[in-house]
């Protein structure tokens, strides 16, 4: 007996038709034929025949190790995802942290403020050194060999260029003050701007060949919003606890990432992802790191969303 009359024998011996077992396992009805007809070709890959046959054999009450082992010759062989899944989601990462504003960029209005205040004190010693020049001319002359000296007395002149000197270099000097006030505005709110807006955390961490956990994502502010990406096939579903579908069951891909989720106002959402080895997750900028490791490949992920006060 082939694999696919071996199920199809156990889908009728519990009396369930294809319709039934379809909402059950949420696997399309064309994909369970294949496999009663033993056309493993029409199914997604090596790796969906295998997860796909193992859900039939779950849902009719067959033990799906033991299937696979009988039919070890007839099951389609496929691999453990590669070290080239993880080299690529290890590049894909550090390329998220060089996208990041640099600390060096935080630098730049302090150098503007330095530089500014230098310009400021050579342009005082310029003065200064005018000044002092302008005493020097003011020294005592003879006139036609008399012994008195007159002496041309600009102190009030000189005391008043002073005044002026001084009050300009006041003048700079708050105007230097000001700019650096505002430089250190901007680089606080630079700091601001790359802060998390929020971290998640590990609730419950499920078990077994469909481990189901839950994680609980902390921010602050009113909008959330999820991003996935896909570095290969996934199968993939996503829903409110009220089952408000924002992605219905279907094959996610490269072609299709990003894809962003509006989940303002959600308390709980609900992911089933078929290959967690390949895709991402991240909410409001912040990446969600599985519960369980991504080499289980299937996993089934319940996100609670608490808004914090500011």
């Amino acid at each position: 007996m082939e694999i696919g009359a071996r199920l199809k024998e156990a889908r009728e011996a519990k009396n369930l038709s294809l319709e039934s077992l379809q909402e059950t396992t949420k696997i399309q009805k064309r994909y369970l034929i294949a496999i009663e007809e033993g056309n493993l070709h029409i199914l997604p890959g090596k790796f969906y025949a295998r997860a796909f046959i193992k859900e039939y054999a779950n849902a009719v009450g067959v033990d799906p190790d033991e299937l696979m082992e009988e039919f070890k010759e007839e099951v389609p062989k496929t691999e453990e995802p590669t070290e080239e899944h993880y080299s690529r989601m290890q590049r894909s990462r550090k390329n998220n942290n060089t996208d990041k504003p640099s600390s060096n960029f935080s630098l730049f209005p302090t150098v503007i403020v330095v530089l500014l205040i230098v310009g400021i004190i050579l342009v005082a010693v310029f003065f200064i050194s005018q000044s002092m020049s302008g005493k020097g001319e003011n020294e005592p002359i003879n006139q036609d060999g008399d012994e008195d000296v007159i002496i041309n007395d600009d102190t009030s002149q000189t005391q008043d260029s002073e005044t002026a000197s001084d009050e300009n270099e006041e003048n700079k000097d708050s105007a230097a003050n000001e700019k650096s006030e505002d430089a250190s505005i901007d680089d606080e709110a630079s700091q601001e701007e790359t802060e998390p807006k929020g971290e998640f955390s590990t609730v419950e961490k499920g078990t077994g060949n469909t481990p189901e956990s839950i994680v609980a994502y902390n921010y602050t502010g009113e909008e959330v919003t999820a991003t996935l990406e896909a570095e290969g096939d996934t199968w993939l579903g996503v829903k409110s606890e009220s089952d408000e579908i924002f992605f219905e069951e279907a094959m996610f891909n490269e072609e299709k990432s990003p894809l962003e989720i509006d989940l303002t106002g959600q308390e709980r959402v609900f992911f089933k992802i078929g290959n967690a080895s390949v895709l991402t997750i991240t909410v409001n900028g912040v990446e969600m790191e599985y519960p369980v490791d991504s080499s289980t490949v299937r996993q089934n992920i319940w996100i609670e969303l608490n808004q914090e006060a500011e």
